[in-house]
């Protein structure tokens, strides 16, 4: 298999798909690679390879938006890694291209959609609805019947109370305690969350 994004964040990764030991990390591909090799893994410019339509990938990028547009651009197979030192409930569902960080929790009956990351130490809890694309940050503790939109980001060490809705392409900022719903496009921050500001998610 290979990764997209040779990141901080794709060594977290590589240790993620080691430790599950089901696949083995051909390369790492970027567009602009600032060395040869990340642990001792060939990183090669995009541009060096031709074809990924029928190969196995996870995309190494924190990014939301980047995430989203090198997933739409290389067509690839997509698959998950779900660290072993996780607990992911049974009666969860998680899907293609997310990862799953060591010491996360899913609890039952939430949903986790395509290309999110669940960092190190973070919750969810049960009856969550996660769409694509999401990120949430580690030690992030989300509660039960909480939506979080697509491309929403959840700044580490961030509250999220029970049956909560949080937009589509919105921030919640670090350490931040959220008790009412926040629309699409909203930067959020404080105890209790405030918004500072809107987004453009084409910037």
């Amino acid at each position: 298999m290979y990764l997209f994004g040779a990141s901080g964040h794709c060594k977290v990764v590589i240790d993620i798909v080691e430790a599950v030991k089901e696949h083995t990390i051909d390369s790492v591909i970027d567009h602009k690679p600032k060395s040869d090799f990340i642990f001792d893994i060939p990183i090669f410019n995009f541009n060096q390879v031709e074809n990924f339509r029928e190969k196995q990938f996870i995309v190494s990028i924190g990014d939301n938006k980047k995430r989203k547009k090198v997933v739409e651009l290389i067509k690839a197979v997509f698959v998950k890694a779900i660290h072993p030192k996780s607990i992911v409930s049974k009666y969860s569902e998680i899907l293609e291209g997310t990862v799953i960080m060591a010491g996360a929790i899913i609890n039952a009956n939430s949903k986790i959609g395509k290309h999110c990351i669940i960092n190190t130490g973070a919750i969810v809890e049960h009856d969550c609805v996660i769409e694509d694309f999401v990120h949430v940050s580690p030690n992030a503790s989300v509660a039960g019947n909480v939506w979080l939109g697509e491309g929403s980001h959840i700044g580490m060490g961030a509250t999220i109370i029970h049956g909560i809705n949080i937009g589509k392409w919105a921030v919640v900022g670090a350490g931040a305690v959220i008790i009412e719903n926040v629309p699409d496009n909203a930067v959020v921050v404080g105890i209790p969350g405030k918004i500072i500001k809107f987004i453009n998610i084409n910037d």
